[in-house]
């Protein structure tokens, strides 16, 4: 047993808690990162970057598939060598990962423990083999694991995740794919274009992020051109037998279907890393979901009765924002305050800003067209919109599918948020959120220039369609 005394005490060395340490360091403190799993972050080894890699294979295999449209023929065919696609993707993702962890084990020795370790006080914590840790301030960044519901696991040893799907070392014949979100379209999309056959499973109509239900109803239509997408799935039964995955299911006009597949993989979202903690005696504040409340400015934890704890949380485990850039800014601003509690500071965070590398994507910007019906009423509310389908350039490279809505406050004509399912999503959600950072409006952003042929122009026809509907006093002209 060994009794570490330090100044801020981290739990957990993925993307949140490596940013806590960099800034507590920065600080000047005396750090301990407490890790008890392998280092680095849940992006490279089990998230975005093998994901992204299984969707750079299919859209090769998609851009073949398009050949014939653009007077292109193949009269060798092609064939996916599921073996060397998923060979390349663990290559890289490993790349990736080692890449993270190193950058751990290239910090001093003293200021990392390796173990898992729970609260015993609000300043103590004790590991698993009885090290005690007295810390002026903790850190939480124990980041998150795949949720599976209980129905799915009648699935058994064909029940996967994304813990395991990158571990395969070839393509299966058939999946089942539970849950549309982000992880559920990506890889569900990625495996079908690779030439799996794939059936999307979804509940309540959900897909993606997606939350102007404008949007959201075409997503569900182009989906399904390409691929079986059941938004709304009437499961009844998910069994396992000789033949494989059984799933028992009506489709939307009311037929009953049994069908088999090789793997049912739970894309059903993730949970927070707070169960082996023993949060309980903390006595914090939690919300409806039994998750502690907190402070996103600061990244503070309190307890039932309200008083400030020398306590943060970061990344995937506050369930707030889990994305890689989110947790970063999280776990920055968490370990700043650790280092100088109780003396703390509220720090902006950035324009919300999300990607789906769907196709077409998806991506959110901003506040939410809800959010803002919510906020300011939709008597207020601009929004302008571009549909892709006789889009020019979009036309050109045979990506004219999807749809830009542009929200502004009518008033003022400020960009206030942007949803957006559609080519390049990626790209232009960047400008958008740039934008909205800083403050521009309308005709702001009407006055900057735009290319031709461009995808952009596209955005530039959503921000005139919205200008066309402010207040009088700022439908100011623009030079075009």
């Amino acid at each position: 047993m060994q009794e570490f005394k330090v100044d801020v005490a981290i739990l957990g060395a993925g993307t949140a808690g490596m940013g806590a340490y960099h800034a507590a360091k920065k600080a000047g403190k005396k750090v301990l990162l407490i890790e008890g799993g392998p280092y680095g972050t849940t992006c490279a080894r089990v998230g975005c970057m093998p994901s992204k890699l299984l969707i750079a294979a299919a859209e090769t295999a998609h851009q073949m598939q398009k050949a014939d449209q653009l007077g292109i023929q193949l009269n060798a065919g092609y064939q996916v060598d599921g073996k060397r696609v998923l060979e390349r993707l663990r290559r890289e993702r490993d790349r990736f990962a080692a890449g993270a962890a190193q950058t751990v084990e290239n910090w001093p020795s003293e200021d990392r423990l390796r173990s898992y370790a729970h609260f015993i006080g609000p300043n103590e914590l004790e590991t698993d083999n009885g090290d005690r840790i007295h810390a002026t301030s903790i850190v939480i960044a124990t980041g998150s694991s795949p949720a599976i519901p209980e129905p799915l696991q009648a699935a058994a040893d064909r029940l996967i995740t994304t813990d395991e799907i990158f571990e395969w070392t070839d393509l299966p014949d058939s999946i089942a794919v539970f849950g549309p979100g982000v992880i559920g379209l990506e890889l569900g999309q990625a495996l079908h274009r690779l030439g799996v056959r794939m059936r999307l499973f979804g509940r309540g109509g959900k897909i993606g992020p997606l939350s102007d239900p404008k949007i959201r109803s075409l997503a569900e239509e182009l989906f399904n051109q390409e691929f079986s997408l059941l938004s709304d799935a009437q499961v009844s039964q998910v069994s396992l037998d000789d033949q494989g995955v059984k799933i028992r299911f009506t489709l939307p006009d009311g037929q009953q279907k049994e069908e088999y597949f090789d793997y049912l993989l739970a894309a059903t979202g993730r949970r927070p890393n707070l169960e082996n903690l023993n949060l309980d005696v903390l006595n914090l504040q939690l919300d409806n979901r039994k998750q502690p409340l907190f402070n996103p400015q600061t990244g503070q934890l309190k307890d039932h009765q309200g008083q400030a704890l020398p306590i943060f949380i970061a990344g995937d485990v506050n369930n707030y924002r889990p994305l890689l850039h989110e947790a970063n800014d999280e776990g920055h601003l968490a370990g700043k305050n650790a280092a100088t509690w109780p003396d703390i500071n509220e720090y902006p965070r950035r324009t919300p800003l999300a990607v789906v590398f769907s196709d077409p994507q998806i991506a959110l910007i901003g506040e939410t067209l809800p959010e803002l019906e919510k906020r300011l009423g939709t008597e207020q509310l601009a929004i302008g919109e571009v549909d892709f389908t006789n889009q020019g350039r979009s036309r050109v490279m045979l990506v004219n599918k999807g749809l830009l809505r542009v929200y502004a406050n009518k008033k003022d004509g400020t960009l206030l948020g942007a949803e957006m399912l559609g080519p390049r999503a990626e790209h232009l959600a960047h400008l958008l959120a740039w934008s909205i950072q800083l403050g521009m409006t309308l005709n702001q952003l009407l006055e900057l220039p735009f290319y031709h042929p461009v995808i952009e122009e596209g955005l530039r026809s959503a921000l005139r369609s919205a200008a066309a509907q402010l207040d009088t006093r700022h439908q100011e002209t623009t030079r075009r």
